[in-house]
């Protein structure tokens, strides 16, 4: 029998995935959340992956590099990816943001997204 999972949000485990970037991370069977802290200046490089994403800017200023054009996400908006786009980030201030993927990043899970790791 599954469980509810009941956490406070920063008491989550945060790993440095490099010098400009934290993540704390809660997944189940079919959905994962990622609490993502930046320093300005960081950068996300232009990747891409089957999972579906939804990105929710908390506070900074984002922008956003995709296939057709290039978009600023700011406090209170929303991105939504779908799978298979390729899209990047570069975080013009200090941000902190929430991803939203379906289904887990099964890369995330098994530590093995090398391209934020640099």
């Amino acid at each position: 029998m599954k469980s509810v999972v009941h956490k406070r949000l920063l008491e989550l485990e945060a790993e440095p995935l490099n010098p400009q970037i934290r993540r704390r991370m809660l997944w189940g069977d079919r959905l994962m959340a990622a609490y993502l802290e930046f320093t300005k200046g960081a950068v996300v490089p232009v990747h891409q992956h089957e999972n579906e994403q939804l990105t929710y800017c908390i506070s900074g200023l984002m922008r956003f590099t995709l296939p057709d054009r290039e978009l600023m996400l700011r406090p209170g908006e929303v991105l939504l990816i779908p799978g298979g786009i390729p899209h990047g980030a570069e975080m013009l201030e200090e941000t902190v943001e929430m991803d939203f993927f379906s289904p887990p990043r099964q890369d995330w899970i098994n530590k093995e997204d090398s391209y934020l790791r640099k």
